[in-house]
């Protein structure tokens, strides 16, 4: 799956689970935990969807969080958790799901991430969160000056870098306008932010 695929599911998974447990969510947040996993592209001699991909992992870092803030935790850890099980395993690609406890490979499909079903499959994703996006007005909120919003910085390298250098990867031509609707949404965002704290320290 594509970036704008996590970052679609990223966000639908967190802002359901916040929904059912009735807790706010930091909207840049989600998206940052949606996607990085995928550092592993960036990083020499790390394979991907590998350890950065393992649920073990994953549960390991969280226990701190989940134990502090309880539910209000869950959402993000949601957030972050579908990357591998939906994002990847489920639409196809080997996952070391396990690690370390294994170094299993988990293949559900051998799916390739260019064919119409996956690039429709994150089309439909998109859609459904940019109406979430518009009807929660998640949308206006990050166009309001708030410290999280430079976090933002982390999706936008995870859009820009391969839809515009094809670094790490090329992404399909069919994807280009959601992968920049979403730079649409994250870059005034994080200018806010940027002119907020010029304006302050002026």
């Amino acid at each position: 799956m594509y970036a704008v695929g996590h970052l679609a599911l990223g966000y639908l998974t967190g802002k359901l689970t916040s929904k059912l447990l009735k807790v706010n969510v930091n909207v840049p947040l989600l998206f940052v935990l949606s996607i990085i996993p995928d550092t592993d592209l960036l990083i020499s001699g790390l394979e991907h969807r590998g350890p950065s991909h393992s649920i073990v992992a994953f549960v390991f870092f969280s226990i701190p969080a989940l134990m502090l803030y309880g539910k209000r935790a869950l959402p993000y850890f949601l957030a972050l958790a579908q990357h591998p099980i939906i994002g990847d395993y489920l639409t196809g690609g080997g996952v070391q799901l396990l690690w370390p406890v294994n170094q299993t490979w988990y293949i559900l499909t051998r799916a390739n991430m260019t064919s119409p079903a996956n690039i429709l499959t994150e089309w439909v994703l998109f859609m459904v969160s940019l109406a979430t996006l518009l009807r929660t007005r998640d949308a206006q909120t990050l166009f309001r000056q708030h410290p999280s919003n430079l976090l933002l910085s982390i999706p936008v390298l995870t859009v820009l870098l391969p839809s515009l250098f094809h670094f790490p990867l090329r992404v399909p031509s069919e994807l280009l306008i959601p992968h920049m609707v979403f730079l649409g949404l994250f870059v005034p965002s994080i200018l806010i932010d940027l002119l907020h704290i010029f304006r302050k320290e002026s």
